[in-house]
């Protein structure tokens, strides 16, 4: 083979990776953006038929009312279970990665009895809406950034969560508030904990894929949390 016939052969060989790379590519971000639009589509119907109490917005009287109201709640309300998945994906690799939810899990209990002594945080519903939006984000986007950063971020995030979890129970006896601030507090942390171990799991055993399994749940959290900031803008 000549020494131009090589050249142009190494000059295809290379030209022509970059172009299979992309080829493999668009199935996959196609099915990103079906799959983000099925998702926006699904909990915009969805969000609406939601309720945000446990107890069919009744005051929760006792101890196991409280309790399983504060269970319920960060369930019930699609954009707190976002949200606190979000929390537990990001800590996936950090070492003490698990601070972040607990951090978000502080300062919602603290948000929440911001609201019961009537200290109002303005533009709750679209803060809330944004820090799912902001999480989907980061980890679409993949990098590792700084703990402190995102233990910040998760614990501001906790406090307007917290003061949208005040909602339903202000007016509550000491009992049932107990119950509810404890109940929320065990969810969110046991659902961020399945979400870090599931995280680490995935990880571990789907190394090859171009789109890892936390980056496609970040597209559908960050999904979630623009219905939810439609709606807050809309309504």
């Amino acid at each position: 083979m000549s020494k131009n016939s090589l050249s142009l052969y190494k000059s295809s060989t290379t030209s022509a990776a970059p172009f299979s790379h992309q080829q493999k590519l668009l199935p996959q971000l196609r099915m990103i953006s079906i799959f983000s639009l099925v998702v926006i589509g699904f909990f915009g119907v969805a969000q609406k038929a939601m309720a945000h109490h446990a107890m069919g917005n009744q005051m929760p009287t006792n101890f196991f009312e409280g309790f399983v109201s504060g269970l319920a709640h960060p369930i019930i309300g699609l954009d707190h279970f976002a949200f606190i998945i979000a929390s537990g994906f990001l800590a996936v690799g950090l070492t003490r990665g698990i601070l972040i939810p607990t951090g978000f899990v502080v300062a919602s209990v603290a948000g929440t009895i911001l609201h019961l002594q009537q200290i109002n945080l303005p533009g709750n519903e679209i803060i809330i809406a944004c820090s799912v939006i902001i999480f989907g984000i980061l980890l679409v986007a993949q990098k590792q950034l700084n703990l402190t950063w995102l233990i910040a971020l998760a614990t501001v995030a906790g406090l307007f969560h917290g003061y949208a979890y005040g909602e339903s129970i202000v007016g509550a006896q000491m009992t049932p508030l107990f119950a509810y601030l404890l109940g929320f507090s065990i969810i969110q942390l046991a659902i961020a904990i399945i979400a870090l171990t599931t995280g680490n799991l995935l990880t571990q055993k789907f190394t090859n894929l171009t789109v890892s399994p936390l980056r496609l749940a970040g597209f559908a959290i960050s999904a979630i949390g623009v219905v939810f900031l439609s709606n807050s803008l809309i309504g």
